[in-house]
C-alpha cells in the first residue's frame, strides 16, 4: 500500500484537531479570562532506505535516504498572555494586572481551583464566590486563612486571624464593642485589602464605620501554561505546572487587583481566521494526496484486464 495514502490520512486527522482548537478559540472570543490555545505539529517516524555514509579517501560521504510517514500532534499549548481590560463599574468584578490567579475552593470536595475570571458575587451569607458558588480564598497579613474578621479585637485596620480554610466573607451584619452594624458597601484596594462600610444600627445617629475584613491572596506558578483547564474558566495544578506559590497581592509577580473591571479573552480573531484558512487549505491538500494515491492504485489495478 502506498505510504502517501497513510501520510495524507495522518495529515487530515491532525489538521482536524487544529480546526477544533481554532473553533474553540473563536467560540470563546467573549469568554471572561479565556486563554487561547494553539497546536504544534511534529513529523512521525521516517523509513530509512539507506543510512548515511562517512567520507572515505577516494569518495565523499552520503546523506541518509529517508521517507517520512506523516505527522502528529506534538503539543497543544495555552497562550497565557493577559487579555484586555473591560471596565464594568461593578464592585465584585476584579482584574489582575500581573500573572497571578484567584483561588476558588469547592467546599464540598475540598478542591482548590485557579482562575483569571474575576466576575464574583456575594451570596446571602456574605461569602465572596464565583459563578459556581466556590469560595474565593484570601489570607491576611500573617498568612493565615480568613473566614470572618474578629471584630472584638482592638484594631480595625488589620485583618485578624482565625483557624479556618474557607474564603473571604463580607458579612451582612456584625457586632463590635457592643454596637450592631449592618452592611452598606465595600471596596477592595490595589493591594487586595477588603474594606467594608457598615451602618450603626444600635446608635443610628453615629457615623458609618469602616472595617478591614480581609485580604485577597493570589497564586502564581513556575509554568502557568502547564495548568489543566477544568471548564467554567477554572484551572487545576498539574505535574508540569508546579505547585502554586501563594502569597499576597503584588508578590511573586502576581500583580495588583483592580476592582470594577474584568479581563477579556486573549483570542485574536484576525489570527484565528488566518489559522482557519491555513488549516482548511492544508486539509484540502492532504485530501488531494489521498485521491491522487487512489488514482495511482486504480491505474495499477487496471494494468491487467
Amino acid at each position: 500500500m502506498l505510504r502517501s495514502l497513510f501520510s495524507g490520512v495522518s495529515g487530515m486527522k491532525n489538521l482536524q484537531t487544529d480546526l477544533d482548537i481554532v473553533a474553540n478559540n473563536i467560540a470563546n472570543v467573549n469568554t471572561t479570562g479565556f486563554k487561547s490555545s494553539r497546536v504544534h505539529f511534529a513529523d512521525t517516524f521516517s523509513q530509512t532506505i539507506a543510512s548515511a555514509s562517512a567520507p572515505t579517501r577516494g569518495n565523499g560521504g552520503t546523506n541518509a535516504k529517508q521517507v517520512g510517514l506523516g505527522d502528529q500532534v506534538a503539543s497543544i499549548d495555552t497562550n497565557m498572555t493577559s487579555g484586555s481590560t473591560q471596565s464594568t463599574g461593578i464592585a465584585t468584578d476584579f482584574y489582575i494586572t500581573g500573572s497571578g490567579f484567584f483561588m476558588a475552593k469547592d467546599a464540598s470536595s475540598g478542591q482548590t481551583y485557579f482562575t483569571r475570571d474575576g466576575a464574583f458575587q456575594r451570596d446571602s451569607a456574605g461569602n465572596l464566590v464565583n459563578s459556581n458558588g466556590y469560595l474565593i480564598q484570601g489570607v491576611n497579613t500573617v498568612a493565615n486563612p480568613i473566614l470572618y474578621a474578629n471584630y472584638n479585637e482592638n484594631s480595625l485596620t488589620t485583618p485578624t486571624t482565625v483557624n479556618a480554610t474557607q474564603g473571604i466573607t463580607i458579612p451582612p451584619t456584625l457586632t463590635y464593642q457592643g454596637q450592631n452594624y449592618s452592611f452598606n458597601s465595600f471596596s477592595v484596594d490595589s493591594n487586595g485589602v477588603v474594606t467594608g462600610e457598615y451602618k450603626n444600627t444600635t446608635n443610628t445617629d453615629a457615623d458609618a464605620q469602616k472595617f478591614v475584613l480581609g485580604k485577597f491572596s493570589l497564586a502564581t506558578f513556575n509554568n502557568a501554561a502547564g495548568l489543566e483547564k477544568q471548564g467554567n474558566n477554572l484551572y487545576s495544578a498539574s505535574n508540569n505546572s508546579g505547585t502554586p506559590i501563594v502569597g499576597d497581592v503584588g508578590q511573586n509577580g502576581a500583580g495588583t487587583v483592580q476592582s470594577g473591571a474584568l479581563e477579556m479573552s486573549n483570542v485574536d480573531l484576525s489570527t484565528e481566521f488566518t489559522n482557519m484558512i491555513i488549516a482548511n487549505r492544508a486539509y484540502q491538500a492532504n485530501a488531494r494526496i489521498i485521491t491522487t494515491s487512489d488514482d495511482i492504485l486504480q491505474e495499477l489495478v487496471n494494468l491487467k484486464k
